[in-house]
């Protein structure tokens, strides 16, 4: 619990601090030279802490910590300004969430240096204070979440709305969104958590992080790629809202090719992504910064998660 208030406290410090740069420096970030940043993405990993059994199914032999974690070193390696991102659902699908409840999901995900996950719905599976207690037990990356209010709750005070990372000349902000709770998440495991409208929390941390100077707002959302009903969908956060670059998805286990663009209430595009479930896919996304806040995504990939593959 101290690990994560020590976490908590120091977001609001450096709250004060960039509002206070924020006076003293241009919105606009420039750069003497190009910048480039590469975003690595996973989503809906459900405790696939093995590759699939070599039983002549469809995914025999794919996926598995070990390997994705020598993707990830690779890619490290080889790139300076490096970035790594959960959409949620850690938990549930094997029998290794049965045993242990979560901690080698989180155990693993830490000595892979992720910078920080979302929450998803199956991570409230064996309940908040569970949660709670692998994420300060284990975890070395925040817990990101600006839609459910968490007050009352075990996990109160072991989540933050958003986060803000420098790399090199770089300020990267990114906020989470979880899933309505409704129908989805039985009130024995949610308890007191309480849903917020996601479009309403988006716009209002996405602009925070606009006014704080962020070269790129990433929203990290487990709300699903797109229904065919009026459910708030990525397709539809991206349309009604200002602000997101961004937004890496879950929950709907979508295998897209490439990133999907929205054009958003401005008429400016926002990128969408997700790459399927279980540790199949590394996501890749590489953006080149330049001068007057220009930014572009140069390359994407959908990298496999095989020990043959090459990167």
């Amino acid at each position: 619990m101290s690990s994560r208030r020590k976490f908590i406290g120091q977001a609001a410090l450096a709250t004060g601090s960039f509002l206070i740069n924020s006076k003293l420096t241009n919105a606009t970030s420039l750069f003497d030279q190009p910048v480039k940043l590469t975003i690595l993405h996973t989503n809906d990993t459900h405790s696939r802490i093995d590759p699939f059994p070599m039983d002549g199914s469809r995914y025999a032999g794919m996926g598995g910590v070990a390997a994705r974690a020598k993707f990830i070193e690779a890619i490290r390696a080889t790139e300076k300004n490096v970035l790594l991102f959960d959409a949620g659902d850690i938990f549930q699908g094997t029998a290794y969430f049965n045993v242990y409840k979560g901690e080698p999901e989180i155990k693993s995900m830490s000595y892979m240096n992720y910078d920080a996950t979302t929450i998803g719905n199956h991570d409230f599976d064996a309940g908040l204070e569970n949660l709670r207690d692998q994420l300060n037990a284990h975890a070395n990356f925040p817990m990101i979440v600006c839609n459910y209010d968490f007050n009352d709750t075990p996990m109160e005070h072991t989540s933050a709305p958003y986060k803000i990372f420098k790399k090199g000349s770089l300020k990267i902000g990114v906020f989470g969104l979880g899933i309505e709770i409704q129908g989805r998440i039985p009130a024995l495991l949610s308890g007191n958590t309480k849903y917020l409208e996601p479009i309403q929390m988006a716009n209002r941390y996405a602009k925070e992080l606009k006014d704080k100077s962020c070269d790129l707002v990433v929203c990290l959302s487990h709300l699903g790629y797109k229904y065919n009903t009026a459910q708030v969908s990525d397709l539809v956060l991206a349309k009604e809202t200002e602000n997101i670059d961004l937004i890496i998805g879950g929950h709907t286990h979508t295998f897209l090719p490439a990133p999907v663009a929205v054009k958003n209430k401005n008429g400016i595009d926002v990128l969408i992504n997700q790459v399927g479930w279980a540790g199949l896919q590394l996501g890749r996304l590489d953006y080149i910064f330049e001068k007057n806040n220009r930014k572009k995504l140069i390359q994407s990939n959908s990298i496999s998660i095989t020990k043959k593959s090459a990167i």
